[in-house]
């Protein structure tokens, strides 16, 4: 557990929390600070990874607690966007097939794991969950751009960037499915 990966993982849950008070007012200089605080725990989901690779401890905790501080802060990061009307309308429809997709491959997971099956991390999905940290920063950013640079896009970007994740998402949540039917025989 006190591996400096594990610890950098733990760090991301633990700021779910600050996060979302960060965003609950919705001010341009809290959504800059949830901003940033997006952007540390992005660093730190790249650098425990490679930390752990390169120092030779993978452990079964990062392996385990890696998806799940993923999903956690994505999860928290679009609930209060909605809650700030950054996501709203039609932008609800890539955002909830984001959440329902890491909500079935989380079961998949758990049922395989009963059969002692691992579901690796396919390469795409690794690109998969980067733009959808893209497209969320963007989102955030453009919470608190429009009051001290107006003319930054960064909403409009974040938008295209959340429906070009939502279509790897669910291109991803099909090639898992898909290995995952082949270990669930016939009903």
């Amino acid at each position: 557990m006190s591996s400096l990966p594990n610890l950098l993982t733990l760090s991301r849950i633990l700021a779910v929390p600050l996060f979302v008070l960060l965003m609950w007012d919705g001010t341009w200089f809290t959504s800059l600070l949830a901003f940033g605080l997006f952007c540390l725990a992005g660093i730190t989901d790249y650098m425990d990874g490679h930390l752990a690779r390169a120092q030779g401890t993978v452990s079964k905790l990062g392996i385990f607690l890696d998806p799940i501080a993923d999903k956690l802060m994505v999860a928290s990061v679009i609930v209060m966007l909605i809650h700030n009307d950054a996501i709203r309308g039609w932008t609800m429809l890539p955002a909830l097939i984001i959440i329902l997709r890491e909500i079935a491959v989380s079961g998949l997971r758990e049922f395989l794991a009963g059969v002692q099956v691992s579901l690796p991390v396919s390469q795409l999905a690794k690109w998969k969950t980067a733009l959808q940290m893209v497209a969320l920063g963007a989102l955030l950013l453009g919470q608190s751009s429009a009051h001290w640079w107006p003319a930054l896009p960064a909403h409009d970007l974040g938008v295209l960037a959340l429906f070009l994740a939502a279509g790897l998402t669910l291109v991803t949540g099909w090639d898992y499915l898909r290995a995952g039917l082949r270990h669930m025989g016939p009903a």
